[in-house]
């Protein structure tokens, strides 16, 4: 769907994930990803926002394509963002990710470790990979 000041904007939306490194992770990548891409192609929404049912969030969501972060199987940002009418073009699941990283210390729900980084790195280089990738289709 088109945005009439940025027709290629996609929105990224992490989870809330207060209190689990999972969480910060999430927003993290999503934070990176959209600086990597800049303003015209991302941008970011609350997703407290969204749940509250903020009409000018609500109205991002319907009206651009959604990408959402979510750090736990709870799928808490990709539920909210299609029970508010948005579509999700791509659902990264944080702990999919990890997975690959087994017994790696990435940190805290409030700091990050190297690896921990090192994650949020290849999460967001996804994430941009996808959005590039669209937008010359």
């Amino acid at each position: 769907m088109e945005n009439a000041t940025h027709p290629e904007q996609v929105l990224l939306i992490p989870c809330s994930g207060i209190g689990k490194v999972h969480g910060l992770i999430s927003r993290e990548s999503v934070y990176k990803a959209a600086d990597t891409l800049g303003q015209d192609q991302a941008d970011t929404v609350c997703l407290a926002l969204l749940v509250t049912g903020d009409p000018e969030t609500r109205q991002k969501v319907q009206e651009q394509p959604c990408i959402t972060l979510d750090g736990c199987p709870k799928l808490c940002a990709q539920k909210n963002v299609e029970l508010s009418g948005g579509k999700v073009g791509q659902a990264v699941r944080v702990y999919d990710t990890l997975k690959r990283h087994r017994g790696g210390k990435f940190g805290s729900p409030t700091a990050l470790t190297e690896e921990g980084w090192g994650v949020v790195d290849e999460i967001a280089a996804e994430v941009a990979q996808t959005v590039r990738a669209a937008a010359t289709r």
